[in-house]
This record gives structure tokens, C-alpha cells and sequence, in this order.
């Protein structure tokens, strides 16, 4: 099995880029974070990148309990976030996601409005739930999950690290071996709002790699983005 894996992110139409990602392969196996920083002058970028650097620097192939790793993982950045706060005497936080594979398994786990999608035989089989208003708003039946992106307590996030409490992800566990041709996206709210689920489907089914599936998506955006928008932040992974 090959992992072949492609990041972007950009500041957008923000004066700074508060988002991190970051992955560490290591034969058939490797770890994929894609996180958003949530604070003024520039501290959102210390809280997404000191969640990154401790998902990777804690990961090693072989992982016994995916899951417990990722609860304990997520519970030691969240206290590295407040430590953090401490010295800078700032608040700052970050959503996140992340997905682990080792091998045929799939393990992923998120906090916040940061998304991942799962893609097998070329169409949508998964993806992360946001922690925000907005989704509980279209959970309610309120507003269809398009009108996510547009709704105006999207901002209004329910679980971030950064929190004393209400900061633990929700972890998933894929019940079945991954396969060739299956694939991944991870992303940030700056970037998933331009795009439908059908649209990351049609280029998946296009791309001759990770890198070529990504710059299909950001073409895709690029055509929408009318200025001052949210730092865009993007991680394609494709099982080969």
C-alpha cells in the first residue's frame, strides 16, 4: 500500500495565516493533521501549530488503541494550548482534525469545524460532524447542510482545544480495511464552504494524484472566493 499525500494553505484574504498542517509517513503508515487557530495577533497560529507538532511528534507505526491514542493525544495539546495561554497571557484555541492509518486501518478523530471526508469507490462513505451552531442548526432540520457555509453562527463553535473543558474529539474508527483507490480530505472551514460533496467526488475521479485532486478542488474555489475570505487550508490523501 502507497500513501500518497498533498497539503495547501493560504492566508487568503486575511492579514495571517492562524492554520497549520502537517503529516509524518513512515512506510504504509502515517499520521495527517489539518488544524485552525482561533485568537488575535497571530496566537492562533502558536495554538494550531502546537496541536500539529503534537499529534506528529507523538506518533509512532504500530499504535495498539488508535482511538485511546487520539483521547489522550488531543487531552495532552489541549493542556499544551493552556500552557500556551499562560505564557502569552492570551486566549487562544484551535479546532482540529486528524487522521491516522497504520497499515489497513483507519482511525480519525476532530474537534470544531475542521472536516474530513472519506472517499471509497469514488463517492463520500464518511465524514466528521462539526462542532458549531450551524450544524446543530441543520441536525434540528433548521437549515440544509449547504447553507452551513452561509449560516451566521457558523463562527459560533461548540468544542475547540484551547478549553478547560469541552475540548475531548469525536473519534472514528473505519470497521473495514482500506483499499486501493480509497481516498481523503482534510480541511479547514476556509475551505470546504466553496465546495459540495459531489464536486470533491467529480475531481477525485479526475486526478491522477493527490496533488492534481487538490489543484482540481482549489480551482473549484478560486472561481468562488470573492476577497477578504478566511485563511484556506487543504490536505488530499489517496490510498494507491
Amino acid at each position: 500500500m502507497v500513501i500518497d499525500v498533498y497539503e495547501y494553505s493560504n492566508q487568503g484574504g486575511r492579514s495571517y495565516n492562524e492554520d497549520s498542517v502537517g503529516s509524518l509517513i513512515k512506510g504504509d503508515s502515517g499520521i495527517f493533521v489539518v488544524a485552525d487557530g482561533l485568537g488575535g495577533h497571530a496566537f492562533g497560529e502558536l495554538a494550531s501549530s502546537c496541536v500539529r507538532d503534537t499529534l506528529i511528534s507523538g506518533f509512532t507505526p504500530g499504535v495498539a488503541d488508535p482511538a485511546g491514542w487520539y483521547g489522550s493525544m488531543a487531552a495532552l495539546a489541549n493542556r499544551n494550548i493552556l500552557q500556551l495561554q499562560l505564557e502569552k497571557g492570551d486566549i487562544m484555541k484551535s479546532t482540529f482534525v486528524s487522521l491516522l492509518i497504520d497499515g489497513p486501518r483507519a482511525v480519525w478523530a476532530h474537534s470544531g469545524d475542521s472536516r474530513l471526508y472519506f472517499f471509497h469507490k469514488g463517492y463520500v462513505a464518511a465524514y466528521t460532524e462539526d462542532h458549531s451552531v450551524s450544524y446543530k442548526k441543520y441536525k434540528a432540520g433548521e437549515i440544509d447542510r449547504e447553507a452551513i457555509a452561509g449560516d451566521e453562527d457558523q463562527s459560533s463553535l461548540l468544542r475547540t482545544l484551547g478549553n478547560q473543558e469541552r475540548f475531548e474529539p469525536d473519534i472514528f474508527v473505519l470497521p473495514k480495511a482500506l483499499e486501493a483507490g480509497d481516498a481523503f480530505f482534510l480541511c479547514t472551514d476556509g475551505a470546504w464552504e466553496f465546495l459540495r460533496d459531489e464536486e470533491m467526488a467529480v475531481d477525485l475521479a479526475k486526478a491522477e494524484d493527490a496533488k492534481h485532486w487538490a489543484y482540481l478542488m482549489l480551482m473549484r474555489m478560486m472561481d468562488r472566493i470573492k476577497g477578504g475570505n478566511d485563511n484556506l487550508t487543504l490536505q488530499t490523501i489517496m490510498i494507491k
